[in-house]
């Protein structure tokens, strides 16, 4: 009696590993009947004249074998041949040479041998209806924030377990400079990879992608969330500092001061995640020499030459901005080559003094601004670098009216006259 147990626990076994990792009934029962056909086939050569009928609800397996009925004493392959009196005496009186005669079998009969082989092949499908359903999961989920406790750190990689158990590889180099686990701490990282080499999943997680920066975001800006703002693009020195441009799809949100929060309260918790790396927000354009610009930021530049078809850039800058616009071990110029896409040569213009030169911006108060950014986007940020390029020049980059720009060159130069009349006046009274 305690083998004819055996049979209906294991599948309520499989029931219950299901119900664990998710697998529908349709493929619970097509690999209970392909695990019960393999045993099958391994004891009478071929399972192909075998029915399985399976219950897994209720835990019914019910195995039978068809046999073709034959005349006495002709029964050549009794895996497939049954003679007619012994058919007609397995309560099936009326069988007739010719005819398919169903005979029943027990499997708990074959011993304890075939129901071990029996488990033992259903832990191998099962085990690798796990590793399946595993690699599915995270493969649908690459990119994605995903959230594991510390199990164990070595010198070249972090293991991690999420809520399920499922094991997540941090390596040394997709963790952020300055990283240091603790067994039990919890951690943060975006699904970088998984790999099913083997049928054995690999899932592997990172801190210094791009997209790790771009979740965060998410979290803690509703706007982004919500679908008003957009990230335009990423660019990152993992652990030292990091640009981010952003749009707003409604003219009414301010895209940056969303993205920094009142008092940098948003970006506040982005940056302690990123082990205290800076981040500069700047907003979106799809114009390539105003976009360059703000990602140069905070140098100021005086001019820009584009070469659009080749995705380069020559920037010129008073001697001074030079040094902000490379920055720090040169972090600066590269993410806003990162951020923009183009090389970035940066260069002092030394043909004009700046002594005396003052930046457009400066002039808003007499300048209608949307004059001043059509300007700034043809690469004249300062007055002399409008008053040194040639007005035919001028009309073709701005595309402006001939008197708008006339009124413009006329602001600037009054400034300076009035500049030199004062100094004039001053060296008359000495």
């Amino acid at each position: 009696m305690a083998k004819k147990e055996e049979t209906p626990n294991m599948v309520e076994q499989f029931a219950e590993f299901k119900e664990l990792k998710n697998i529908d009934k349709t493929t619970m029962i097509s690999v209970l009947e392909d695990s019960f056909r393999k045993v099958l086939a391994n004891m009478f050569t071929s399972d192909t004249n075998f029915d399985v009928i399976l219950n897994p609800d209720k835990g019914d397996v019910q195995i039978f074998q068809n046999l073709e009925v034959v005349p006495d004493g002709e029964v050549q392959n009794p895996n497939t041949q049954i003679s007619l009196t012994d058919a007609r005496a397995e309560d099936d009186p009326e069988a007739e040479v010719g005819e398919e005669h169903s005979r029943e079998i027990i499997f708990e009969k074959f011993g304890r041998r075939a129901i071990l082989t029996l488990r033992q092949t259903l832990q191998s499908r099962i085990l690798d209806l796990q590793k399946e359903a595993v690699y599915n999961k995270f493969k649908e989920l690459e990119g994605e924030l995903v959230t594991g406790e510390v199990y164990q750190t070595w010198s070249r990689e972090t293991l991690l377990l999420d809520e399920d158990k499922n094991e997540l590889l941090l390596p040394k180099a997709e963790a952020i400079p300055g990283d240091f686990f603790r067994k039990g701490e919890t951690v943060r990282a975006v699904i970088a990879a998984v790999d099913n080499k083997n049928n054995n999943p690999k899932i592997t997680v990172s801190r210094t992608n791009e997209q790790f920066l771009r979740r965060l975001f998410e979290i803690e800006v509703p706007e982004i969330h919500d679908g008003l703002i957009s990230i335009r693009a990423v660019a990152r020195i993992p652990g030292e500092r990091a640009k981010i441009a952003v749009e707003s799809y409604d003219d009414r949100i301010d895209p940056v001061g969303a993205c920094v929060g009142v008092k940098g309260s948003r970006i506040h918790g982005i940056v302690r995640e990123l082990r205290n790396e800076n981040i500069d927000v700047i907003c979106y354009t799809n114009n390539p020499s105003l976009f360059i610009q703000r990602a140069l930021s905070p140098a100021r530049i005086s001019t820009i030459r584009l070469d659009e078809e080749n995705k380069k850039a020559e920037v010129f800058l008073r001697p001074e901005e030079v040094s902000l616009a490379i920055g720090k071990n040169g972090h600066n110029i590269k993410l806003a080559t990162m951020l923009t896409g183009y090389e970035i040569d940066v260069y002092r213009d030394t043909e004009m003094s700046y002594e005396d030169d003052i930046f457009l911006d400066d002039f808003r108060d007499e300048i209608d601004g949307w004059v001043i950014d059509t300007f700034k986007n043809a690469g004249c940020v300062t007055a002399k670098s409008i008053l040194n390029t040639p007005r035919e020049e001028l009309l073709e980059k701005t595309d402006l009216e001939e008197d708008t720009v006339d009124d413009v060159l006329a602001i600037l130069r009054r400034e300076y006259e009035d500049d030199e009349e004062a100094e004039a006046t001053e060296a008359t009274e000495e």
